[in-house]
């Protein structure tokens, strides 16, 4: 496996879900997110997972306070991602909470740096940018590490 800063906690096979909060660990305390979509679009590649990643921190894994698991409460921009986080461990769901009225953001945006243009996440161009700017890519539990430690203030691993 390759290193990383966010600590394995307990890998699973199971089917992630719209709804799901899941934890993770990152320099000693844990921090939360929820899947948005399981749905999401990056050019052809279909069924990418969308999710939130919050600033919300804990000393336990108990699902955060609804507030807490809100879009302005956000820690890094809304990511798409593959199942591999949950699968090596990275990410473990602790709960389902669908998403209720104001819980998600109205339009999510990700920009392709190899066009220079703007995406949501059904691959639908927009006409400019809509904040908070994601990435229209793939990321990797790698580039998930490195997008959380450099928001946590926490030294990437080489």
């Amino acid at each position: 496996m390759a290193e990383t800063n966010l600590s394995v906690l307990k890998p699973s096979r199971k089917a992630v879900k719209p709804g799901d909060v899941f934890a993770f660990r990152l320099d000693g305390r844990y921090g939360f997110g929820r899947v948005i979509r399981t749905d999401a679009e990056i050019g052809p590649m279909t069924g990418c997972v969308l999710v939130y990643v919050y600033r919300v921190r804990s000393d336990t894994m108990d699902v955060p306070d609804r507030a807490e698991l809100s879009p302005d409460r956000l820690l890094i921009s809304p990511v798409m991602t593959n199942k591999l986080p949950w699968s090596r461990g990275y990410f473990e769901v602790i709960a389902n909470q669908p998403t209720g009225p104001g819980e998600e953001l109205a339009q999510h945006c990700f920009l392709s740096a190899a066009r220079g243009t703007y995406f949501d996440e059904s691959g639908h161009q927009l006409p400019g940018p809509v904040e908070p700017v994601g990435d229209y890519a793939l990321h990797s539990f790698r580039t998930l590490d490195d997008q959380i430690s450099d928001a946590l203030g926490v030294a990437r691993v080489p």
